[in-house]
């Protein structure tokens, strides 16, 4: 595994999260981040990779584009269900969500999501949308790797965690991950026939990006003690 995706899904914070040692501060503020993203940003972003549909394209093109527009609704289907989910987390395990300010990192990723969809072709929102995807699937699964076992004694954030967890490392999601990357790889070639190197090195961009910004979202050490709203 590359130095540099080994940040953003080995990140400390994950490592934390698998031993069960984060603290329900901690885990709360990252909720929180996380709701920003998918509640907002997430929403958007598909929707304007929607717009760009070509809809007109020669008919030999309409099967693609009708994949493309049932794989981005199931998206935003999936985005509301995951809001509601992870809402009820933070209730079930006494979490509070709703003390926080946003983070830097957390408007420096949403503000590339709005940027990549407005002004990117629908090619390149295909692959960040996958790029976030497969992060955070593979992120998630090195969490779940390093469970000890369940044990009774476990506290609300334990259980917490486990619950997102299992939600996110599911054969279902790991399956829809995959095939968002055969739908961006079906526009790539769609677009670039011989696949053209200019252009690889334009999407191994993209995907560089992604994984920097997700290893920023992810909340250092002590961040939860300064970024909540009440001390303001």
């Amino acid at each position: 595994m590359k130095p540099y995706y080994s940040a953003a899904t080995r990140h400390e914070f994950l490592t934390a999260a698998g031993t069960l040692s984060l603290s329900p501060a901690r885990l709360a503020l990252w909720l929180c981040q996380d709701r920003i993203y998918a509640a907002h940003a997430y929403p958007r972003f598909i929707g304007l990779l929607i717009s760009k549909i070509p809809f007109d394209g020669p008919a030999v093109e309409e099967e693609l584009n009708r994949e493309t527009l049932a794989s981005l609704t199931a998206c935003l289907e999936g985005i509301i269900r995951e809001v509601t989910f992870f809402e009820g987390v933070a209730k079930e395990w006494s979490l509070d969500i709703n003390c926080w300010i946003e983070r830097k990192a957390t408007r420096d990723y949403t503000a590339e999501m709005a940027r990549v969809a407005s002004v990117g072709s629908l090619e390149e929102g295909l692959v960040f949308l996958w790029a976030m995807e497969q992060v955070y699937l593979d992120a998630w699964k090195y969490v779940k790797s390093l469970f000890p076992p369940q044990s009774d004694s476990e506290d609300n954030t334990a259980n917490a965690i486990r619950q997102l967890t299992n939600n996110w490392t599911t054969q279902e999601f790991e399956v829809f991950v995959q095939k968002l990357e055969v739908l961006a790889n079906k526009h790539f070639a769609r677009r670039h026939h011989g696949h053209a190197h200019s252009a690889v090195r334009a999407m191994e961009s993209i995907w560089a990006r992604v994984v920097e910004l997700e290893t920023m979202f992810w909340p250092e050490d002590g961040e939860d003690a300064c970024l909540s709203s009440r001390a303001f």
